[in-house]
Formats: structure tokens, C-alpha cells, sequence
């Protein structure tokens, strides 16, 4: 309950969802957390929920942001979990630049931060967790570029773990990929359109897709995997409703 008594968790993406259940359950598990979102409002009630829980409302994209925070924070772990909402649409209805949101935002803040958290770099034993999404596995017809924004994302992971391997900074860094979810503001309208793109009710739809993943569950998982044993550690996990599962 109490396994990261004395680390300092720094979660981008804190405000809601997925990302808000993992700081909470950093929090519980001993954590001084630092929550990073743009919302100002959501951030204070999450602080609201747990003394050991500070806001810092900032954009996750600006490189500065990332300069500051973590010369600041030095933190031990490093959850990488904020994303945009993609545009709803088949391809033939997308343009350009609905098309490309989640590589301008969820790429681009992932590359920023993984870039900085190797140049630092984070002390020796440092666990980064990337969410990437299931997206990255079995595509996403309705979400323009999202799949291909994820995947890249699970890419980059590995890439900045190989490097923290080859110079010998000690740092861990792992991709997660969460399956689709009716329990978060950025999964349920994507359950809603495969519903309907199927010709099936919500409900017949994620009976299909299993126990769905919930930000309680992610949060366990996200506290499984910086507390495992390092050696023990996969480049990329799936992650649904029953838990983890190692990715080859």
C-alpha cells in the first residue's frame, strides 16, 4: 500500500481519465505526486483529493515546460499519459489537420519529454511509463491519425529505453497500450461510433470488448509496473480490463 513511500511521481495528463486514477493511485501508494495538466479547475480538485498531490497547470507540448518541471521535481517516476481527443470521422470526412491532432499532440508532447528526461537526465533507476493505446495494435478507422500517433509513441519508448541502455543512465522506460474504454471522456464517444459503425448497441459492443479498463485499474497497473523488479521489465504492455499483459 505504502511501496513508494518517498518517490516523487510526476504524471502529465492528471486531470481526468486514465491519467487521473494514476496519480491518485500514486498518491495512495506513498507518492509525493506532481500533477501536470492545462486545466486549472479539474487539477484543483484532483489536489483536493490527496494532501501528497500538487497541480501545476502548464502545457505539455512547450519544451519549456518540460525543462522546468523535471529540473525542478527530479522525479523517480515519470507517467507520460496526456492526449488529445481525436476527431470522430472516416478518413474521406478528415482533413489534414483534423487528421494529424494526435501526432501534434500526444507525439509531440511524448517526444519533448522523453528527449528531456534522457538529456537531463533522470537519476539512475527512473521509471518512465508511456500510454500509448491499443490504437497502435489494431488500428482505428474512425479516428484519422490516432493509431499511427500511438504506435509512434510506443516506438519512441523503446528507442529512448535502448538509449538509457547503451550510455548506462539506468532509466526504464515502457510503453503501455490500454484497450478502448467506455469509462474515460476520451473512450466513451469511440464506443459509441464502433457501435454504430458495427450496427449494435453500446451495451452489446462492450460486452465484445471485455472488462473494461477503468482509471482504478490503470492506476494498479501503472503502480505494478514501477514497482517491479527492473530486470523483470518489458518494452510494451497491453493493457486491459484484466490487467497487464507483455507485449513482444
Amino acid at each position: 500500500m505504502n511501496s513508494l513511500i518517498g518517490k516523487t511521481a510526476l504524471v502529465v495528463g492528471a486531470s481526468r481519465g486514465l491519467g487521473r486514477g494514476i496519480a491518485q493511485a500514486f498518491g495512495a501508494s506513498g507518492a509525493s505526486v506532481i500533477a501536470v495538466a492545462r486545466d486549472a479547475t479539474a487539477l484543483r480538485e484532483l489536489a483536493a483529493s490527496g494532501p501528497s498531490i500538487t497541480p501545476e497547470v502548464a502545457d505539455a507540448t512547450d519544451p519549456a515546460t518540460a525543462d522546468s518541471l523535471l529540473a525542478r521535481y527530479t522525479p523517480d517516476i515519470l507517467a507520460l499519459v496526456a492526449g488529445a481527443q481525436p476527431n470522430l470521422a472516416p478518413l474521406h470526412e478528415q482533413t489534414w489537420e483534423t487528421f494529424s491532432i494526435n501526432w501534434q499532440s500526444d507525439v509531440h508532447m511524448a517526444f519533448i519529454w522523453l528527449k528531456r528526461a534522457l538529456l537531463l537526465p533522470l537519476r539512475p533507476g527512473s521509471r518512465v511509463i508511456v500510454m500509448s493505446s491499443g490504437a497502435a495494435l489494431n488500428g482505428s478507422p474512425l479516428s484519422g491519425g490516432y493509431a499511427g500517433a500511438k504506435a509512434t509513441q510506443r516506438f519512441i519508448a523503446g528507442y529512448a529505453d535502448e538509449e538509457s541502455q547503451r550510455a548506462g543512465l539506468g532509466i526504464r522506460i515502457t510503453a503501455v497500450l490500454p484497450r478502448l474504454t467506455p469509462a474515460t471522456t476520451l473512450g466513451q464517444p469511440a464506443v459509441a461510433g464502433y457501435a454504430a459503425r458495427a450496427g449494435i448497441s453500446e451495451a452489446e459492443f462492450v460486452r465484445q470488448i471485455g472488462k473494461p479498463v477503468t482509471p482504478a485499474s490503470a492506476g494498479e497497473a501503472f503502480v505494478e509496473l514501477v514497482t517491479c523488479d527492473p530486470a523483470n521489465l518489458s518494452s510494451a504492455y497491453s493493457l486491459s480490463g484484466e490487467g497487464l499483459q507483455s507485449l513482444p
